[in-house]
């Protein structure tokens, strides 16, 4: 059942130029007596969303600094991503829970997979949700077992939060993104600690490289887009956490002030999110015909490098979350210096410090609002894209959640 992800090979002196010496250093100085541990990391899925953007960069590197590191994904059918989905839901706070029925499906893919899982794992780290249920089955197979929660779970559904409780509750160490994101639950459990340590972004990755402006905009042209004309545009996926439906509504606002602007809504289609066709489907109707709203996905050629460019070439970048674990494409965008405009909500305001590397909103209204804001004056987009990126180098690159790693290691 299990799946070997190929990731490549990175080298942490190659970031040296980018975060500074001192970082590599003490990077380097914390991987002493670790050298040869055997680290898995255990995920959903290889594509798309943001554990997997993180991944295919944190496993090359902790494998670069001395670590036997690789990483596998889970396997199941579309029954057990349709439950899986529903719980990422509920803990994010929807009413609607899985049955006990649909838990019967989640424990039976837990279990099979558990069984395909190899032993002698000095660590094996377990991300989000999906997985939760394995080391259940096998606690055996490793030394120490970590969960790892990229979700919102500030006000979960209470009744998904206490069915999974029981699965994480004996892990050996829990890492959140946000010490609020944190049950009182695990907090309560002694000798087992709680990291907080938000993701990163890669700056060298194809979609976060530097790509001159012509290049941006022939892209961009590809796609149909006139670059001689202001664009808004979102990357995310096609999700009602995301709002899209909010995005469109914004732009109409902008539009009826500015009839030039234009929107792109990116994303991509990820294998663990069985609801993505069905949204796509319905923010395609509600764009309702318009040539100047762009929605585009993986399978119209869209993969990394356009995303960059679409970054790149924006007026105005946005993220209008109504819930958010973290938001990666926040970071994504800052580090190309362009303006951002985010729902004021999960882990965007570490990123987007109002006023001065973008701005938080929590409406349709107040998005369309400051978007113009930007539109209407340039030197106030230049001067919170500079901001938001020297903001991300300091807080929000690979090397960073790699020393934040070692250090969870050093106390495992």
């Amino acid at each position: 059942m299990l799946q070997h992800v190929a990731v490549g090979h990175k080298n942490l002196a190659d970031y040296t130029h980018i975060v500074g010496r001192q970082l590599v250093e003490e990077i380097r100085s914390l991987a002493d007596g670790l050298e040869g541990k055997r680290v898995l990391h255990l995920s959903a899925t290889a594509f798309g969303g943001g554990v997997a953007e993180i991944l295919y960069t944190l496993v090359p590197l902790m494998s670069d600094v001395g670590l036997h590191c690789e990483w596998h994904v889970m396997l199941g059918r579309e029954e057990f991503y349709n439950v899986t989905k529903r719980l990422h839901n509920a803990l994010q706070g929807s009413p609607d829970a899985p049955t006990p029925e649909e838990w019967e499906i989640y424990d039976h893919y837990n279990r099979l997979n558990a069984e395909q899982l190899a032993d002698g794992w000095d660590v094996v780290v377990v991300h989000d949700p999906q997985p939760a249920g394995v080391r259940n089955y096998v606690p055996e197979k490793a030394k120490r077992w970590i969960w790892q929660c990229h979700i919102d779970l500030s006000e979960p559904n209470r009744s998904a939060l206490e069915r999974l409780l029981p699965l994480v509750r004996d892990y050996d160490a829990a890492v959140f993104h946000l010490d609020r994101y944190v049950p009182e639950e695990l907090r309560a459990r002694p000798g087992r600690p709680v990291h907080i340590s938000p993701p990163a972004i890669d700056p060298l990755s194809p979609k976060n490289m530097r790509l001159s402006p012509e290049d941006a905009a022939f892209v961009c042209e590809q796609f149909g887009l006139d670059v001689d004309r202001p664009l808004m545009c979102q990357v995310s996926r096609f999700d009602p956490w995301k709002d899209p439906i909010g995005v469109i509504d914004a732009y109409r606002q902008v539009r009826a002030e500015m009839p030039a602007v234009q929107l792109a809504l990116v994303g991509s289609m990820a294998t663990d999110d069985p609801e993505g066709w069905e949204f796509y489907n319905r923010t395609v109707a509600y764009a309702d015909g318009d040539p100047d709203i762009h929605i585009l996905n993986n399978l119209n050629n869209v993969g990394a490098i356009e995303v960059n460019a679409f970054q790149s070439q924006a007026d105005v970048l946005v993220q209008k979350s109504i819930r958010e674990g973290f938001g990666l494409t926040v970071s994504e965008g800052l580090w190309k210096a362009r303006p951002m405009v985010a729902g004021n909500v999960g882990g965007i305001p570490l990123q987007v410090i109002d006023g001065r590397t973008g701005f938080l909103v929590s409406t349709p209204e107040e998005c369309a609002e400051r978007s113009l804001r930007i539109l209407r004056d340039p030197e106030l987009g230049r001067r919170l894209g500079l901001a938001g990126k020297e903001h991300v180098r300091a807080n929000f690159l690979t090397p960073r959640l790699l020393r934040d790693w070692l250090r969870i290691f050093k106390q495992a």
